[in-house]
């Protein structure tokens, strides 16, 4: 769950624009709301929560005139760290719910990144933000707390499952996992205009009973401006873009596209596409199967690099690196999603409408138990503002229709 080469976000500024007084920050944090509108106290509270068996206690509420609400949590295991912090899995023990905590250092200095885009997200397939809470510890450091949904699973534990087996994953979870990775992509991208910039099986959680998969760990996303440069080295090894290789600053939400291009290539071969141990490493990968790339492509990656001389490699077909059996929708919609030139690669909600995923848009598409599959297509309007009323027709199959009943068709 490691996110790497955070920039810090823009200090804390009043109205007027200049820097507040940065012991301020976690009242600044009552005047946030998120989507339901429950408030959000900022409660400090003391100790090292994530030890089994600890009990914290916060409020929520009581603000314009509502109750004030207790709620506890009682740590019960870590589920993962990196150089953010740390992920436990805590009950509530007013509700019973398990829910997911993660606790990250907080620079007093600055707002934190991740809060206020998790604040902003509501659709089914990203994870989300129940609740935030400040703790200290004896050495006066503060952490911030994100109470988050619970997911058991990840895609990366499932294709490990596989490998144990010896077995290639079933095809129709492929298209069911790969779908709604894309939609959450066409959401945050779109709806948002966040750029998650860490793409990869770990951070993609999957209901082991429903098949339904949530994007989470936003610790690297960012809001990416046109003109604005950020930092290039971002995205875990494997699923980095070429540009990110390339040292590109000027990088679009292509590249989220492209991580999510190898999650597909390894669901479908069972091992990462472009396994690397450096940079370099993954640069040969590419164009070990992409060849080498056109003065062109250089151009559209990293203008920097196009005089650097480069070995002469032809590419290796697509459909020579899966097996002969593999649908040849599967391998169009990788070859679409992994291009050097990233205004080439098909944008998320684009690959909503590829014919490999034609399966899951039949109205008798079952799991291969029996049951159905999770939600697909229950879009809100702004998930298809603007969409060409023919793309919608394919986005929201006939049959479901009457969960978007806003579109009139």
């Amino acid at each position: 769950m490691a996110s790497v080469g955070i920039e810090p976000s823009a200090p804390v500024r009043d109205t007027a624009g200049n820097a507040t007084d940065v012991d301020r920050l976690p009242e600044e944090m009552n005047d946030m709301k998120i989507q339901d509108d429950k408030e959000m106290e900022a409660t400090i509270v003391n100790g090292n929560v994530t030890e089994t068996g600890h009990i914290i206690v916060t409020t929520i509420g009581g603000r314009n005139g509502q109750p004030k609400q207790t709620i506890s949590y009682m740590a019960e295991r870590v589920v993962g760290h990196g150089s953010f912090g740390v992920v436990f899995q805590a009950k509530c023990l007013e509700t019973g719910e398990t829910v997911a905590i993660k606790k990250v250092l907080q620079d007093r200095r600055y707002k934190n990144r991740e809060l206020q885009t998790m604040r902003l997200l509501d659709r089914p397939n990203v994870v989300s933000l129940k609740h935030c809470f400040f703790s200290t510890t004896e050495k006066d450091e503060l952490y911030l707390n994100l109470v988050l949904e619970y997911v058991p699973e990840t895609v990366h534990r499932v294709i490990k499952h596989y490998n144990k087996l010896n077995q290639r994953m079933p095809l129709v979870y492929v298209k069911l996992y790969t779908y709604q990775i894309f939609r959450s992509l066409a959401y945050i991208h779109r709806c948002i205009g966040v750029c998650h910039r860490d793409i990869k099986p770990q951070n993609l959680l999957v209901n082991p009973h429903t098949h339904q998969v949530k994007l989470c760990d936003f610790g690297s996303a960012k809001v990416l401006v046109k003109g604005e440069p950020n930092i290039s080295y971002i995205c875990s090894r494997y699923y980095r873009a070429p540009e990110l290789i390339f040292g590109a600053t000027e990088y679009t939400t292509a590249i989220d596209v492209w991580s999510a291009g190898c999650v597909l290539a390894e669901l479908l071969l069972g091992q990462p596409l472009f396994p690397g141990e450096s940079g370099v490493d993954q640069l040969v990968e590419i164009i070990k199967v992409l060849g080498t790339p056109t003065r062109e492509e250089i151009k559209c990656m990293n203008p920097n690099y196009t005089e650097f001389k480069f070995p002469q490699i032809k590419a290796h077909p697509w459909h020579k690196i899966f097996h002969k059996r593999m649908p040849p929708e599967a391998v169009d919609l990788v070859s679409r999603l992994l291009q050097y030139s990233p205004n080439l690669r098909c944008a998320a909600l684009d690959a909503l409408v590829h014919p490999f995923f034609d399966e899951l848009r039949d109205p008798n598409a079952r799991l291969p138990n029996g049951r159905f599959l999770p939600p697909l297509f229950n879009f809100k309007p702004h998930e298809l503002k603007g969409v060409p009323v023919e793309m919608v027709a394919k986005l929201v199959p006939e049959h479901a229709r009457k969960q978007c009943p806003w579109l009139g068709l």
